[in-house]
């Protein structure tokens, strides 16, 4: 069993008002990107990890039909959640909902042969930021909005950084790889030590992958191996839309 990760998929079939392409020329047929590169690259056996901003859905009537899109991709699939995910409902009516291929983490983990996943959306942290990465350009679909409430931001944050944890002591202690699955970057491209890689270094993570970013200039996060902790960074844009082999 191979395994890969591609994360910020923003599939829109169920919101299509709301498809990615209106970004520019690198998200032209991006769905079409992902199944085939998907296809040549992961076979029925493999695993694929995919850490939040599934699709653009509102509701899970909606959300069915990307769901159902990445069920006809081989391999087994496990999702986590990201800050776009509104359609994500409680976690019963979820797993009720999943097709057969799909598992979700949700506050708890999972486990496939001998990997053993957990994993958090997590929020933006004070402790690093990465706008000398990012090719900032104008979004067609914003809206004005208001400032972020610092406090607001540091109290999700914090909410979060308890969730990850009530996941993480779920895993499978007898796993041989232990993976964290994270929306949010957990730690900043100088790679010091932050408040949530600590807690991977508490729970003795193998691997953690996420994504969240957009339009981040190719080939420049250098992410690698802190204290043991291997740090991948899988936003679908930034891998041209190529899940990328993490074991």
């Amino acid at each position: 069993m191979k395994i890969f990760a591609l994360a910020d998929l923003h599939l829109a079939f169920g919101a299509p008002e709301k498809d990615m392409q209106v970004f520019g020329p690198s998200w032209e047929n991006y769905a079409e990107k992902i199944a085939t590169n998907w296809k040549k690259l992961i076979s029925h056996d493999d695993l694929v990890l995919i850490a939040g901003d599934i699709c653009w859905a509102m509701n899970l009537e909606e959300a069915k039909l990307d769901l159902n899109w990445i069920e006809e991709l081989p391999g087994t699939k496990v999702i986590s959640r990201g800050n776009h995910d509104y359609w994500w409902p409680s976690k019963a009516k979820l797993r009720a909902a999943l097709p057969k291929s799909i598992h979700a983490i949700d506050k708890d983990a999972c486990t496939i042969r001998d990997i053993t996943i957990g994993g958090v959306r997590l929020w933006d942290s004070e402790e690093y930021t990465f706008n000398s990465f990012i090719e900032y350009r104008e979004n067609p679909q914003a809206k004005e909005k208001s400032r972020p409430d610092p406090e607001q931001t540091r109290k999700i944050f914090t909410r979060d950084l308890e969730r990850l944890k009530l996941s993480l002591s779920q895993l499978d202690p007898k796993a041989k790889t232990r993976i964290a699955m994270i929306h949010y970057p957990p730690i900043g491209a100088d790679m010091r030590d932050s408040q949530t890689s600590k807690i991977l270094e508490e729970y003795k993570i193998d691997i953690c992958i996420f994504g969240h970013l957009h339009n981040v200039r190719p080939d420049t996060l250098p992410f690698g191996e802190k204290n043991g902790v291997r740090y991948i960074f899988t936003s679908a844009d930034y891998l041209d839309f190529k899940p990328i082999q993490i074991l």
